[in-house]
């Protein structure tokens, strides 16, 4: 009896742990339906452009607030990054405002290095894309340095905040030191050389036991030397206070660049969209999805660019996603780099933007 008893919880360990693997995986047919409703085959053009060579535009957030629509964005300028703001009525004309993280004048672990991203969005699939507060405060992460030139030197993770003001340009606050450093004592081996963009969320249902999470992507040597990016996640109780999570980054391609995740909801699945670069068998730069339950495990997408370079203002360069679906239009905004290194964002469609779809997005 006591034989039979252990097969038979033996039996039901395998099918539980069956079960559990089938729920960690989005089937093909899910992964296909997510791509119909995400895809913007319509390139629309550049949205914000640099106004001199020097200056290279990346990495646009978009949000929502008083029936505006507002975009973060970083300007690097041969010094180092800032952080500017934008505003639009209509998500295809922009005009910019102002800075809200800036170079800083004293000696600072940030001095050189302030790219911002907007934490906290509603991230419902054609919800509200407004930014939630947290504290009574609204949130950015943001890669932050003190060495002069792109990129450069050991760029870590920060923190800044600011109370009543997101849709003004103004100085945001920041937090004193970084939250996230690749010289940290637990920095894992995928992350020990430099971190880069952060994306951060209010996870409700707290899948992760956390409610904040937060997914970035990082350069490391701990696998044969070879210092790829890949995407990592960490989570907080309170948006200052960061705890890695995991030993191993959750999204790798184990060459090139996998990064600046950014995360929506589509009914159950959350997708997380991403880009790739150097790649051996797929050249350029070009933005990509994947797929998760759970926010742990994650589904990648093996079907076809969701954008790539196909423009002259792309040609070099088609990358850094961010997302949004208004009135049954999808906007991809992305970085755009073209052959002479102009550097802007651009927007892909779902619909082709003549006239009538134009004015149906502006009502």
């Amino acid at each position: 009896m006591k034989k039979i008893l252990a097969c038979f919880w033996l039996l039901l360990c395998f099918v539980n742990a069956l079960a559990q693997s089938a729920l960690q995986v989005v089937s093909p047919s899910i992964m296909q339906s997510i791509y119909k409703k995400i895809k913007t085959p319509y390139k629309y053009g550049l949205v914000v452009v640099p106004e001199k060579k020097s200056k290279k535009i990346d990495s646009p957030s978009v949000f929502r607030k008083n029936g505006q629509w507002f975009m973060t964005y970083i300007v690097f300028d041969k010094r180092g990054y800032e952080t500017w703001l934008a505003k639009s009525d209509d998500l295809l004309h922009w005009t910019t405002t102002g800075k809200i993280l800036s170079f800083s004048d004293t000696t600072h672990w940030d001095i050189n290095q302030k790219a911002g991203y907007l934490s906290l969005l509603d991230y419902t699939w054609g919800g509200s894309y407004k930014p939630q507060t947290y504290g009574g405060k609204y949130w950015m992460s943001y890669l932050g340095g003190s060495t002069r030139g792109y990129e450069a030197g050991l760029l870590s993770i920060g923190m800044a905040y600011t109370f009543n003001k997101i849709i003004q340009p103004h100085e945001w606050k920041r937090l004193d030191k970084p939250v996230l450093k690749a010289t940290d004592k637990d920095s894992r081996w995928w992350e020990n050389i430099t971190l880069y963009k952060s994306s951060v969320i209010h996870d409700k249902t707290t899948a992760t036991g956390y409610p904040f999470v937060m997914f970035y992507n990082a350069k490391g040597d701990g696998l044969k030397k070879n210092e790829a990016e890949r995407i990592g996640m960490a989570v907080s109780t309170d948006m200052e206070h960061w705890k890695r999570y995991g030993k191993d980054p959750v999204l790798d391609h184990h060459e090139g660049i996998t990064g600046d995740a950014v995360i929506q909801k589509i009914d159950a699945v959350w997708v997380m969209f991403y880009f790739g670069a150097f790649w051996k068998d797929h050249p350029g730069a070009f933005n990509r999805f994947a797929c998760s339950y759970d926010l742990v495990h994650w589904t990648d997408w093996t079907g076809d660019d969701l954008i790539n370079s196909s423009k002259p203002y792309d040609e070099q360069f088609a990358h850094k996603s961010f997302v949004v679906k208004y009135k049954g239009v999808v906007y991809h905004f992305y970085c755009a780099v073209s052959k002479e290194d102009q550097r802007g964002i651009a927007v892909a469609t779902s619909a082709d933007m003549g006239e009538s779809v134009l004015q149906f997005a502006r009502e």
